[in-house]
């Protein structure tokens, strides 16, 4: 029998996503439950199993394709009964497939021409709060899809902006310190094209590479643009003196391990995030742009940054100040472990009040993180080293120094407030003692 089957619904809010990989070729034999494709949307990458067993006739979305839901992905041969599709790795259940799957709630309501509307769930959602038809909106994005940018000057001033003259030559994508999530792309400027100098007679390496924008690298260079749009970044720098940490991790790091916990500076520093929040509620904050409103968060949860070899995601410690040190430490670990090879769900990859970006040893010694939006704050860690210092008696010495820098939207945070909680982050870093009464 012929089997078609079209993109179930792989959690709540998600309207569409996008193939990122496809494991099987037409002409394949295929088994049920192998798997069968990657779809990305706007916070996880998912990984869809083949609903059955038999061969694959025709594939009918490319990679880097979006597809709503209920759209048509593949065909098969199949051999007996279908079984019901499953989405690893959320928390929602999708539906059985059925010639066509229904959208999500969150979705503007189907309506004729509605099929050719191409955009993220997350501007359908801001559609259906603004009450914007999303038909009467221009798309400037590729391939005509609307971008966040487009609805909200849809909405100001009744009609989209202009698409951009299309340069030659592709226009890189923003720079990210560390973030992912929901948000569009803005009109690319134009840009005179670089243009190669000759090659080397008999040369095979080319002068150039096009790298298609897509999946996670999308998700990342949309979230970026809209972050750099909305918020007003300044970024505040602190130099702390962490030696009495570094003897602290050193002396309870190998009975730690016994345990099976990895006892990392970043625990150390989530934690003293945290207890400073406390005292410092305006920095656990986002911004609502529709209502005008900071909306402060009276819980603690820690977006990490996290590098992938697909690009940088953010997993979410949540209720960060219920949980010890090694509690922290060993969910990191588990977080950074799973999203290295894509096996957080959606729910672990939001929600964050509070987001923290660190490299480790590769650390440096200053950057300017960019706001995990519409979060009000980011912290950037950067490296543990040896410096010469002037000691208290006016002698010269050798310490553990670390560099804070923390980015900040001017809107919601003024620099006073930004330097009372980096000092707060000092204090208990350069005293670790008062953590350790957690470290259980």
């Amino acid at each position: 029998m012929v089997y078609e089957f079209r993109l179930p619904d792989i959690g709540e809010g998600v309207a569409q996503g996008e193939v990122v990989k496809w494991h099987v070729k037409v002409g394949d034999a295929v088994a049920e439950d192998q798997p069968l494709m990657s779809v990305l949307t706007d916070k996880a990458n998912v990984e869809i199993p083949c609903p059955v067993k038999g061969r694959v006739v025709a594939i009918h979305a490319k990679e880097g394709e979006m597809v709503k839901v209920g759209g048509l992905l593949i065909t098969f041969e199949a051999e007996g009964a279908p079984a019901p599709p499953r989405a690893e790795g959320h928390e929602a259940p999708p539906a059985s497939p059925a010639p066509a799957a229904p959208p999500s709630a969150a979705a503007p309501a189907p309506s004729p021409g509605n099929d050719r509307v191409i955009t993220t769930p997350s501007v359908r959602r801001r559609a259906n709060e603004l009450g914007v038809d999303l038909r009467n909106v221009k798309g400037t994005g590729p391939g005509g899809r609307i971008t966040e940018a487009d609805l909200e000057g849809f909405h100001r001033g009744g009609s989209a902006p202009a698409a951009p003259a299309a340069p030659a030559a592709p226009t890189p994508a923003p720079s990210s310190t560390g973030l992912a999530g929901r948000g569009a792309s803005l009109p690319a400027p134009k840009v005179p094209v670089p243009v190669p100098s000759a090659s080397a007679p008999g040369a095979t390496v080319p002068l150039q590479e096009r790298i298609p924008i897509r999946g996670l690298r999308r998700v990342i260079a949309e979230h970026m643009s809209v972050s750099k749009a909305h918020a007003a970044h300044y970024t505040y720098v602190e130099e702390l003196d962490v030696s009495e940490l570094v003897r602290v991790r050193e002396r309870a790091k190998k009975r730690f391990e016994e345990k099976g916990v990895p006892l990392t500076y970043l625990s150390f520093i989530t934690k003293a995030v945290v207890e400073s929040l406390k005292e410092h509620p305006r920095l656990n904050a986002y911004m609502d742009d529709e209502k005008g409103e900071i909306v402060v968060c009276h819980y603690y949860n820690i977006g990490i940054a996290t590098a992938t070899p697909d690009g940088l995601i953010v997993p979410v410690v949540r209720d960060a100040d219920k949980k010890s040190i090694s509690n922290i430490a060993k969910e990191i670990e588990d977080l950074s472990t799973r999203g290295r090879v894509g096996k957080l769900s959606r729910e672990e990859l939001t929600g964050s009040t509070f987001t923290i970006s660190s490299l480790g040893a590769l650390g440096g010694l200053l950057a300017t993180p960019i706001l995990n939006y519409p979060e009000v704050a980011i912290l950037g860690v950067h490296k543990i080293e040896r410096r010469p210092v002037v000691q208290s008696d006016g002698g010269f010495g050798v310490a553990h120094m670390m560099n804070l820098s923390i980015s900040l939207d001017h809107r919601a945070v003024d620099g006073y407030d930004g330097a009372q909680f980096i000092a707060a982050v000092k204090a208990r870093l350069e005293d670790p003692h008062q953590l350790l009464l957690e470290l259980r």
